[in-house]
């Protein structure tokens, strides 16, 4: 799972290369499945807001390490490098300090538990979110959770959902569970739904969206479906359960679980999410009755003032008993809004 970092990396070519202290300020390890790719290029694609200009100045001064050892920009890239950023400067304190924060449980047992999260809330700690997360709240409810191998910051983890999708996520109490969702989510044997209200009539009552997901060229905020073998594969299911006026509300099921995969996925096909600003769903459709269409859909942004994205339902095989668990989570108070406005519109 890709990190989303902004990494102040130095702005100048002086650096002393005699410094003694170093500091490792951020690790990534290549995925099993990683292609091979230059070194450059591959930190350009997984460090957010980082120029390819910053990370050459980093490596000329062996503030970049592979497996240890400092590399060239050229260096290819294989499965399970350990690529490290070094820098004389103290990385910010990234301590994880437990927050008081309200969590919606669904299910709770000895080894697992289910939260519907609400809308706004970052999951995991990183740069600009060090508190106030899903992490923090876990971390002053519970004792003892267990981390994955890549990371300190995700007591529990085994998936995340977007800041500003509302929905069901699954937490491990134990280390038998951690291990366990975690090759269930690698085998792709989870079972994940979606509601989505999306723009425009979507014809098709069912079909499948399949397209490499990266990281967008031209805007480094965004993924998008690539050619060039940087993404990864992933396929979405939709399945439309129901037509209104302007808008469509349709369910998505993962086959695979790509960052941003069902806003990148759905946009691909000429229906971006409603209200989802980063993919341009807050731009209006155009309209006959201008002035009055305008404020009705002004007055559903106010209602949802998110992408229109909710993880419904969330099937697995539970870590010791082996039956399956089966959960749903109905649409949250501001989609149910937009969709009863929708019901009732005449424009």
């Amino acid at each position: 799972m890709a990190e989303e970092i902004i990494l102040n990396l130095i702005s100048n070519d002086e650096v002393n290369e005699q410094e003694k202290d170093l500091y490792e300020h951020h690790k990534i390890i290549a995925d099993p499945g990683q292609m091979l790719m230059r070194l450059d290029k591959f930190l350009v694609l997984r460090l957010s807001n980082t120029s390819r200009n910053r990370i050459q100045i980093a490596t000329d001064n062996h503030y970049v390490l592979v497996n240890g050892k400092p590399a060239k920009s050229s260096y290819k890239i294989k499965p399970y490098d350990e690529i490290s950023i070094v820098l004389p400067e103290q990385p910010f304190d990234t301590t994880v300090k437990p927050e008081n924060i309200e969590l919606h449980i669904v299910h709770e047992d000895e080894d697992v538990m289910v939260i519907n999260k609400q809308a706004g809330l970052v999951v995991h700690p990183g740069v600009g979110n060090w508190t106030g997360t899903l992490v923090n709240g876990l971390m002053y409810h519970f004792e003892n959770l267990p981390t994955s191998a890549h990371s300190n910051y995700r007591p529990g983890l085994v998936h995340r959902i977007d800041k500003d999708t509302s929905g069901l996520m699954v937490i491990a109490k134990s280390e038998k569970a951690m291990v366990s969702l975690a090759k269930q989510f690698f085998d792709h044997s989870i079972d994940r739904s979606y509601r989505a209200i999306v723009w425009g009539n979507v014809e098709q009552d069912e079909g499948t969206i399949t397209g490499d997901i990266g990281r967008n060229p031209k805007n480094r905020l965004q993924m998008a479906i690539v050619a060039d073998g940087t993404g990864k594969h992933a396929v979405t299911h939709y399945k439309v359960i129901k037509r209104y006026q302007y808008v469509t509300l349709v369910e998505c099921k993962l086959e695979t679980g790509r960052t941003h995969q069902i806003r990148v996925h759905m946009k691909s096909i000429g229906h971006v999410l409603f209200n989802d600003k980063m993919y341009g769903g807050d731009q209006m459709m155009k309209h006959n009755s201008v002035s009055k269409f305008k404020q009705f859909i002004n007055n559903c942004f106010e209602l949802l003032p998110r992408q229109a994205l909710h993880a419904a339902s969330l099937g697995f095989e539970h870590p010791n008993k082996k039956d399956r668990l089966f959960i749903e989570a109905a649409l949250p108070p501001d989609m149910q809004a937009v969709i009863d406005k929708f019901e009732k519109t005449d424009i």
